[in-house]
């Protein structure tokens, strides 16, 4: 598993988001305080607080499809 931190702050970036992460065959989560929701269900990504940081699991063992999801939505993750 690994853990990034994206941001989601408008409607645009969630939806280009969510396009980017439905093209994988493995499991996402994204993390908000308590809340745990699958990082490919658009309504679930608004169901959160937007105006902070997200940390997003990444459920795989493949090292190489995950760096192809990470070049992906590079414009999400936060440094």
């Amino acid at each position: 598993m690994r853990t990034v931190k994206v941001r989601l702050n408008s409607i645009d970036k969630v939806k280009r988001f969510v396009n980017e992460v439905t093209k994988t065959d493995f499991d996402m989560d994204l993390v908000s305080g308590r809340y745990v929701i699958d990082a490919k269900s658009i309504m679930g990504i608004f169901s959160l607080d937007l105006s902070k940081d997200i940390s997003m699991n990444i459920h795989s063992e493949d090292e190489g499809k995950i760096a192809e999801l990470l070049k992906s939505i590079d414009d999400f993750i936060v440094a």
